[in-house]
């Protein structure tokens, strides 16, 4: 059975930063691409960021997070990451990490188009910023 944990969550003001971690225990050989989504509330769930984790490294993100989040996969510690800086009120949300096969990881579309796409999901760490 996999499970994915995720952690890193917490309060902070505009401009500042987090690192969430998403630790995925058991084992599944056909996850090769995992992501982060957000929900925030009362508001439509979007997808932020996600990897391809099975060989070269593909990365997508939204638009509203280029250039401040950036995710990343550390195999040893079957951890995924993200790291979130400058960050804005508009980005409090519950974080979600997910994992699926790999195909979700062959363009943004996909990898970024539909949690529900992915086999495996977290409960999700909370987000607040304060202007």
């Amino acid at each position: 059975q996999v499970q994915l944990v995720e952690s890193g969550g917490g309060s902070v003001q505009a401009g500042g930063s987090l690192r969430l971690s998403c630790v995925v225990s058991g084992y599944d050989n056909t996850i090769d691409c995992m992501a982060w989504f957000r929900q925030p509330l009362q508001k439509e769930r979007e997808g932020v960021a996600a990897i391809y984790v099975g060989g070269a490294t593909a990365t997508y993100y939204t638009d509203s997070v280029k250039g401040r989040f950036t995710i990343s996969h550390d195999k040893t510690k079957n951890t995924m990451y993200l790291q979130m800086n400058s960050l804005e009120p508009e980005d409090t949300a519950m974080y979600y990490c997910v994992a699926g096969l790999g195909w979700l990881c062959l363009t943004d579309s996909a990898a970024l188009g539909g949690r529900s796409n992915y086999t495996y999901r977290g409960q999700g760490t909370q987000v607040i910023v304060s202007p």
